[in-house]
């Protein structure tokens, strides 16, 4: 298929995991992307491959809770391609998670960066993108949430609250541009196996892990393409009727107690 032939593209965080898988299959049906990500090597290790695949990329560091590093994003994108079609918002300061606790726990330094990359990142796309979408007659994003959105626990207070923000803005941002022709959605993966995790799996963390896998329905924890799939449909024009909404890719985590 080449449902992204002649758009250009950004996805945010796509050294690695989701965005990665992400970047992969948007090149691979036509697009033009900007592989963004803090990490330089991360980054020109993914171009490398989707351009050996035959896919056009190129890459930028970012920071996305820098607003001038954000829209420098956007503006060198649309400088480099012509203009802005989709966006991926993927970024996550994910990395956090040992120390983001329960809030009277977690060092106050933790929560705050964790906003800041995890929702504040989410907005500045949204706020850059969509000028430079709208100049092309509309555009399609889509955020990464988490269906640490949707419950409680005794850890990842910081992480939970940001992704059920990307939600709650997800709606907010599809809601005052559906009439200009800019759709908004967001996806809400279960545990996904990037290559962080899978490390973990096969050392000390593994224990923890077990339940959280038995957890799944599927019996087994969740693969980047399988997220980047959900994205790539959501980005599409296939999508063109769905706006506002949060789909959730979990293996069933949160279908039962």
């Amino acid at each position: 298929m080449q449902r992204f032939k002649g758009k250009i593209a950004i996805v945010t965080g796509a050294g690695s995991g989701i965005g990665l898988a992400t970047a992969r299959r948007l090149a691979a049906e036509g697009a033009a992307v900007t592989v963004a990500d803090i990490d330089a090597t991360s980054a020109d290790a993914a171009v490398e491959s989707i351009r050996a695949a035959g896919g056009s990329a190129r890459a930028q560091i970012v920071d996305v809770s820098d607003p001038e590093a954000v829209e420098k994003l956007v503006t060198d994108t649309v400088t480099a391609g012509g203009g802005l079609d989709l966006l991926h918002n993927n970024a996550a300061a994910i990395r956090l998670n040992l120390t983001d606790q329960d809030v009277v726990t977690m060092p106050l330094d933790t929560w705050h960066t964790v906003m800041r990359v995890n929702l504040d990142g989410v907005m500045l796309g949204c706020r850059f993108a969509i000028p430079a979408m709208l100049e092309r007659g509309g555009g399609s994003i889509v955020n990464t949430a988490s269906v640490a959105a949707t419950y409680g626990s005794r850890a990842l207070a910081a992480y939970g609250t940001s992704k059920a923000g990307v939600v709650a803005l997800t709606r907010y941002v599809a809601t005052a541009y559906a009439d200009r022709n800019v759709r908004v959605n967001a996806v809400a993966p279960g545990v996904v196996l990037d290559p962080d995790l899978q490390e973990a799996l096969g050392g000390p963390l593994g224990d923890t892990l077990a339940p959280i896998t038995k957890g799944h329905l599927v019996g087994r924890l969740g693969y980047p393409d399988e997220i980047a799939t959900a994205v790539a449909y959501l980005l599409s024009d296939e999508a063109a009727f769905v706006t506002g909404q949060t789909f959730t890719i979990d293996g069933g985590y949160t279908a039962h107690r």
